[in-house]
């Protein structure tokens, strides 16, 4: 007798379908072959156990079980309800004719209940293009895989629920309960959900250079580094820069939803967001984070954070306290926007879309250049180009913004009065964020002018003569690079935007260059 049962494996931050074909005789015997990792092949046990106390005759055929293609493969515990079901279908103990309707997952515990498995929206993502009926996997995960809208998602507590499912018995014997698919409206969910930052520009006190700067980074998704002494407002203002940021659209929020799901983040929230990431990631990992954790990989690959920050801000505090290899591995994902992870037997990409956001101060000690008696600079020249060097030239290249941010001087810290809003700031942000929408509308991948390649560059920042004049001798002066030039006209391009003229002009093109305060300082040299 063969049966087939149907589910899938995650393979980057989509999934695969996978065959479970289940070959039951006679005999007293269990072997399990299609490329299954050690947590799949324990399922045996936790199977057996599970039938076992549900009072199921497990031991009774002998099972031969192959998991196609074998050419991928099988990881985690999410395939232990597929194979059971398999074999109860085997043996006669579950019906065969819905089987074929249903992409089955889910993590079986000893006594039969189901504990949730990661990335369900992948799956269920998948289980809708295969052209299936619908998906059974644990509740716990029901709500999360009804966002792939069109398709049942029936979420079990138990294994017995599933059995009676299939067998087309009641939920429950005496009320005569139906088993019901779970249901999301994931528009409406998506504008529900989607709220205005609790964090507010209002509250950061003076820092008008910062501001205007990080409004720049925000209207064109550039990259953006804060250089200042302890204490000056670095990671406050960073905090806030997703409250200005345009909302995501219901297609990156599928998109971020299916990374963290992909991840077992959606598991871990508690919160009524849990089925669909709404609001724009903010990553802020330690600086002991290791290479692996920034950039995503591992022997079995998983999503770095660079990755959970897609269509977000990934913030380094402290640059200079990361690892050197930490930082260096970031320079291909920066310029291709995704990380490729090679493996001996699987090469796996994960999207890496993300606005990085640093800070750090000017030296050990941060008080270098702090024209304050009561902090002064206490490193030698040597102490701070050894700290300074920490961060590469490639990697400063390829940050748009470098903005030198100094202390709040006392009035402006007693200054009672809000600063501007977030929300005036994100509505400025917004219409040059609609400019650069309708300029890049014949492109897929392009949708602000960070991300413009150099042709876009020389179709879309074009100078007049007196500004290319300025360029070419501040190119010239400061020994900038080919990056530095063509990320000079992206950032032009984006203030013009903000003040929505069609033309780069000269006050552009100098607030862009002002930018480059790290090309410029002494000390960076």
């Amino acid at each position: 007798m063969l049966i087939k049962i149907y589910s899938a494996a995650p393979v980057g931050i989509d999934a695969v379908p996978v065959t479970i074909e289940v070959h039951a005789v006679p005999g007293f015997d269990f072997t399990l072959v299609g490329l299954p990792d050690n947590a799949v092949k324990e399922s045996h046990e936790r199977i057996v156990a599970a039938l076992t106390v549900n009072s199921f005759e497990a031991t009774r055929k002998c099972f031969t079980i192959n998991m196609a293609p074998a050419d991928i493969k099988k990881e985690g515990s999410a395939f232990d309800l597929p194979l059971a079901i398999g074999m109860l279908a085997g043996s006669e103990q579950v019906q065969k004719k819905e089987l074929e309707h249903y992409m089955i997952m889910g993590e079986l515990s000893l006594d039969g209940s189901l504990h949730p498995i990661h990335g369900a929206l992948p799956i269920a993502l998948c289980a809708r293009k295969e052209g299936y009926r619908g998906i059974i996997l644990p509740a716990a995960n029901a709500e999360e895989a009804a966002v792939a809208e069109g398709l049942d998602v029936y979420g079990m507590e138990t294994l017995m629920d599933v059995v009676h499912f299939l067998n087309g018995e009641p939920k429950d014997e005496l009320t005569k309960e139906p088993f019901m698919p779970t249901r999301v409206d994931t528009q409406a969910l998506f504008e529900t959900l989607a709220f205005p930052s609790d964090l507010d520009f209002a509250d950061v006190r003076g820092q008008f250079k910062v501001r205007r700067a990080m409004e720049v980074a925000a209207a064109g998704g550039h990259n953006m580094i804060m250089v200042g002494p302890p204490g000056a407002g670095k990671s406050m203002i960073a905090k806030r820069l997703p409250s200005i940021l345009p909302p995501l659209t219901l297609e990156e929020a599928l998109e971020t939803t299916k990374i963290h799901s992909v991840a077992g983040l959606l598991a871990k929230r508690k919160d009524a967001h849990s089925a669909l990431i709404v609001q724009r990631p903010f990553r802020s990992p330690h600086h002991t984070i290791t290479d692996v954790a920034l950039v995503g990989g591992g022997s079995n690959p998983h999503p770095g954070e660079i990755s959970l920050a897609h269509n977000g801000v990934l913030f380094l505090d402290e640059l200079p306290e990361y690892k050197r290899s930490a930082l260096e591995v970031m320079r291909q994902p920066l310029e291709d926007r995704h990380i490729t992870v090679a493996r001996t037997k699987e090469t796996v990409d994960y999207p890496a879309s993300f606005m990085l956001v640093a800070a750090m101060n000017p030296c050990p000690c941060g008080h270098y250049g702090e024209n304050n008696p009561a902090h002064p600079c206490t490193c030698t020249p040597a102490q701070v180009h050894r700290y300074l060097s920490k961060i590469s030239g490639p990697l400063l290249d390829r940050i748009d913004i470098q903005c030198e941010i100094e202390a709040v001087p006392y009035e402006q810290l007693r200054d009672t009065k809000p600063g501007e809003s977030s929300a005036v700031m994100r509505e400025r942000v917004l219409k040059a964020r609609a400019i650069q929408t309708e300029r890049f509308k014949h492109s897929k991948l392009v949708h602000c002018n960070a991300m413009m390649n150099s042709k876009m560059v020389r179709q879309y920042c074009a100078l007049n003569s007196e500004c290319d004049q300025l360029l070419q001798f501040t190119m010239t002066k400061l020994g900038l690079s080919a990056r530095a030039y063509d990320r000079i006209l992206k950032v032009a391009r984006t203030i013009a935007d903000l003040e929505g003229v069609q033309d780069i002009r000269k006050q552009h093109l100098l607030e862009a260059i002002s930018y480059r305060s790290l090309d410029r300082s002494t000390w960076a040299g």
